[in-house]
């Protein structure tokens, strides 16, 4: 009896470094640790386990994990408190992090289910090794833990990835991909609209390819889009990533046909060059992708367009990056996420290419994209003045707390006086001004509140 008591006198405090889908894997983890006894804790200096959930994909991303970890070590010191790295860590830095003690265990995102016998093993000074990893694991069968007055939430449809692209650690950290039943996801968004949630994000390495198939049913991406849309029509549906390889002219189709599914797409380009892109295994060349692009705005005029552009890479010379420029200036996208290409230990371009191309021109032409990119959000957020846009209010603005914040369907920013609305309410708002980030306005009408 006084074991239990031990156990449910255990809380956790979970950092979320990386992706969307370290987000949607925490709220999966609380829900596993939450069911087996332990308690989140909102305060990190009060938890008995700190969790870092990890991304690999970008060098950055680990470095921050590091530096933050030297950073609370006071606290692992002061208070005995157990520090779990969970995610996708490469071998080379989990080793090293475990060999000097600066963390007691790592979690492998197909063995979250046995992360409750990890913490017990460290909490009497033992090593734990998983018996549950699982190649096919989704986690269909856990509900991901609900927080108060949250609004938006993601849910992860499929997990890891087939794709190959030489630069890309996650099929060596997630595994092969695999999808999860399509009657879960719904039944999981029916749960989480009932339980006030307004938006939902639907994930995976690349959605475009989702299939989930037993007997003689067979469901892919564009049919679970149209179905949720039908279900849940008063939840905002969004999802990311696409890859411009598998995107298909129904899943367009789909998007234009319901209202409820937003009018956003993240694209990743990665290089406007299509020797980069051979060398990275992208399988679409620049002139599939804007043809794609094309589409897009052919089938849904009112489609916002996001990317990932990655510069730097192997072997890239100017004139691979003076291609990159001349996609972005054909596109002009709305906005993007860009970085510089870091080798990741495990991956093909690592083992097999050599980065070659050096820092400081690398930073150099990363500033050229990160400029560019900003005149082209400017130019695209100018395009909403005097339009009138539907915006789910999703908390208070940080710059003024007269302001409310939330996002149009095209997944930007807009800010405006909170007057009498909620949160999760919507309010159709006159957009007044812009940055090349946000979008300002004031109250038009009342939609709904």
């Amino acid at each position: 009896m006084e074991k239990k008591k031990e156990k449910l006198n255990q809380s956790f405090y979970i950092e979320n470094y990386g992706c969307q889908m370290n987000i949607a894997d925490s709220e999966i983890v609380t829900s596993i640790l939450c069911k087996d006894g332990f308690f989140l804790s909102e305060n990190l200096e009060k938890a008995n386990i700190i969790l870092f959930n990890s991304c690999s994909i970008r060098e950055k991303a680990e470095l921050t994990l590091k530096k933050r970890l030297e950073q609370l070590q006071f606290i692992k010191k002061k208070k005995k408190t157990l520090f779990g790295v969970i995610g996708c860590l490469s071998k080379k830095v989990k080793d090293l992090l475990l060999k000097e003690k600066k963390i007691d265990f790592f979690v492998n995102p197909n063995s979250y289910k046995e992360i409750s016998n990890f913490i017990r093993h460290a909490m009497i000074g033992q090593k734990y090794f998983s018996f549950s990893y699982q190649k096919n694991e989704t986690y269909a069968d856990i509900s991901p833990f609900l927080k108060k007055n949250k609004i938006t939430t993601f849910l992860s449809i499929t997990r890891g990835c087939d794709n190959m692209c030489t630069f890309c650690i996650v099929p060596f950290t997630r595994g092969r991909e695999r999808s999860s039943n399509p009657y879960y996801i719904i039944d999981e968004c029916q749960r989480l609209y009932q339980n006030g949630y307004k938006e939902i994000t639907l994930l995976g390495q690349n959605v475009d390819s989702y299939r989930w198939t037993q007997g003689l049913i067979s469901i892919d991406f564009s049919e679970l889009l149209n179905l949720l849309a039908i279900e849940i029509p008063l939840m905002r549906i969004r999802f990311s990533t696409s890859n411009p390889h598998d995107m298909s002219d129904k899943v367009l189709k789909v998007i234009h046909k319901h209202s409820n599914i937003c009018k956003h797409i993240h694209l990743p380009v990665q290089s406007g060059s299509n020797k980069i892109l051979k060398l990275m295994n992208r399988k679409y060349t620049r002139e599939k992708y804007l043809s794609l692009v094309n589409k897009i705005r052919s089938i849904i005029p009112e489609c916002s367009i996001s990317h990932d552009i990655m510069t730097g890479f192997c072997n890239e010379e100017e004139k691979d990056h003076k291609d990159t420029i001349d996609l972005m200036n054909k596109i002009q996208y709305n906005y993007g996420y860009m970085f510089s290409y870091s080798p990741r230990p495990g991956t093909y371009a690592y083992r097999k290419f050599k980065d070659n191309v050096p820092q400081d021109v690398k930073k150099k032409r990363l500033k050229e994209i990160i400029d560019l990119q900003k005149k082209h959000s400017s130019f695209r957020m100018k395009e909403y003045l005097g339009k009138v846009q539907e915006v789910l209010i999703e908390g208070e603005s940080k710059k003024n707390h007269r302001y409310w914040y939330g996002r149009n369907t095209q997944n930007l920013v807009v800010v405006f006086p909170k007057e009498s609305y909620k949160i999760g309410g919507i309010a159709s708002v006159k957009i007044t001004d812009a940055t090349s980030a946000t979008l300002i306005g004031k109250i038009y009408k009342d939609v709904k509140k």
